[in-house]
């Protein structure tokens, strides 16, 4: 096979396999993990089962890189935003208006992650979201970061750095997680709160 004819197939194969994720994302949100088998995915992709099987080991597989896709795809979606941004502030502000907009432009990805990591087992049947990992989740790291260079800077004052990502990343999962709040404030005005809220969080001379 020549070396046009690899990348054809290489290209045909990619798009196969992102055809059949975002069938997946798509089953998950409609019918949850549980009920969420390869001919319930196959179905919504227009595909046969055995094409799934093709691109797939099985269930697990096919759920694995689902889920290493929504990461990533979240990942790459805000850093980009955030990282265009000059001072700690002006990143930490980005970065909560893109994790938001992605959220709330996306809200079958939500769901699917969330079915992912609170139904998927590992095969000695521990849930995914009891699992340590040593390598911080993207997202998570650049937070900490931020927040980080903003204290070595003096633009932040001092504080737990942990506890502040935790209280920044709860506040903007809040939004998605619950409707009532969504149906009450708009996105624009809920992520203006949030920036001048955490501004009093870290800069104290609010």
């Amino acid at each position: 096979m020549t070396k046009k004819a690899d990348e054809k197939q290489s290209f045909i194969t990619e798009a196969r396999r992102t055809q059949i994720v975002d069938a997946a994302i798509t089953t998950l949100d409609e019918i949850g993990y549980v009920h969420a088998s390869l001919a319930q995915i196959a179905k919504r992709a227009g595909i046969s089962t055995a094409l799934i099987s093709y691109h797939f080991k099985d269930k697990n597989d096919l759920m694995d890189q689902t889920l290493i896709m929504l990461v990533t795809d979240a990942a790459a979606y805000v850093l980009e935003r955030t990282r265009a941004a000059a001072t700690a502030r002006e990143k930490l502000h980005s970065f909560i208006a893109a994790s938001l907009a992605y959220q709330a432009t996306r809200p079958k990805h939500n769901t699917a992650l969330i079915e992912i990591v609170f139904h998927a087992r590992t095969p000695d049947n521990i849930p995914y979201y009891k699992l340590s990992d040593d390598e911080e989740e993207p997202l998570l790291h650049e937070l900490h970061q931020i927040l980080y260079d903003g204290q070595s800077s003096g633009e932040f004052r001092e504080f737990n750095v942990h506890v502040m990502a935790s209280a920044i990343q709860g506040a903007i999962g809040e939004y998605t997680a619950h409707s009532g709040i969504a149906g009450k404030v708009d996105l624009e005005s809920y992520n203006a709160e949030l920036a001048v809220l955490f501004d009093k969080a870290v800069l104290g001379n609010i």
